[in-house]
């Protein structure tokens, strides 16, 4: 089954060909950055103008790169959630046009769900493994045991791990988008610099769960206090001090969801899991460690037609009346 995966949750506007959920014939990612570079964060307007304006052009270019035409596609797999809902729907309404102009049917699929599949469009992974979801909007914890049987152990309670590293980055104009500019200053600088505070949530329920607006603040509003007087206060050893604690504080979590349940396997996904100083801490502990590449770590398509393509085998079929959702709120206990 030959599927065509749309993607427009947030800024990227993307879509891919992909066969039998594993043989990507093509990804196509059109980048926003620069249309948000001068505002230091997604303008949500100006994003789903631009699905709009774009969705059509990297269709045809996801079709053209695979060497199919609209004629050999079999059925669309469309992100409906969670995401930006005005982006969300250009791409959800460009999918239902095209499946009823073409009779093709269509299946729904959800962003969190596809960033854990992303790592099997490249590899043969075998289940159980813990699932470290990194990207702007999301910090999850998961046992994940089928393609669809993912349990949530543990997320954040505020801020994102992503989102505390692009909200550093404007404070201090260090660059968009925020993780790869803080990661590139910190190159330069030295953690040991300042000591920041990490949340205390090691009790019960929440002994999984994370937080960053604690992080945030201290960086942000109360550097002095933590800075170490043997170390220059520097913008790169803010930031190498900075990216140290945020990615520890999700990589320790992951590390006890390992212990506790016995799951050796750790795949990290979303774009913080491009991370350079997350993949050298990961790599450092005894257990295995998996990453998609870097074009699967940020949002793209395939990972939504490769996902895609086992809910249409199984005989799932989502109809013309279906709706977007900006956010889901079964982050507790399972997912979805």
């Amino acid at each position: 089954m030959t599927v065509l995966g749309i993607e427009t949750s947030c800024d990227e506007c993307a879509a891919a060909v992909v066969a039998d959920g594993a043989a990507m014939l093509s990804n196509v990612v059109y980048s926003q950055i620069e249309e948000h570079r001068r505002y230091q964060g997604v303008v949500p307007e100006i994003a789903s103008r631009k699905h709009v304006e774009w969705i059509d052009g990297v269709v045809e270019h996801a079709l053209a790169d695979a060497g199919v035409h609209l004629d050999a596609i079999d059925a669309l797999a469309v992100t409906t959630r969670p995401g930006l809902i005005g982006s969300l729907l250009v791409g959800l309404s460009y999918a239902k046009g095209l499946a009823m102009a073409r009779n093709l049917p269509m299946i729904a699929v959800d962003h969190v769900q596809a960033h854990f599949y992303a790592p099997h469009l490249e590899r043969d992974l075998s289940y159980p493994y813990i699932g470290l979801l990194l990207s702007g909007g999301h910090s999850l914890i998961a046992q994940v045991h089928n393609f669809d049987r993912i349990k949530v152990m543990g997320a954040t309670i505020d801020d994102a791990c992503g989102e505390a590293f692009d909200k550093v980055a404007k404070y201090f104009d260090i660059g968009f988008p925020g993780g790869v500019a803080i990661q590139k200053l910190a190159e330069g600088g030295n953690a040991a610099a300042y000591r920041f505070p990490r949340p205390s949530l090691h009790k019960g329920d929440h002994r999984f769960d994370v937080s960053y607006s604690g992080l945030k603040t201290a960086v942000i509003h109360q550097r002095a206090q933590f800075h170490d007087p043997e170390y220059q206060d520097t913008l790169p050893n803010l930031a190498a001090a900075f990216q140290q604690t945020a990615v520890d504080i999700v990589v320790d979590k992951a590390l006890l969801a390992s212990r506790e349940t016995g799951i050796d396997c750790i795949v990290a996904a979303g774009g913080v899991a491009a991370n350079t100083y997350l993949r050298r801490r990961l790599d450092a502990e005894p257990v295995r460690t998996v990453y998609p590449s870097l074009k699967l770590c940020t949002d793209n398509a395939a990972m939504i037609a490769g996902l895609g393509y086992h809910l249409l085998a199984r005989g799932e079929r989502s109809q013309l009346d279906t709706g977007a959702r900006a956010r889901v709120g079964e982050f507790r206990a399972r997912y979805p």
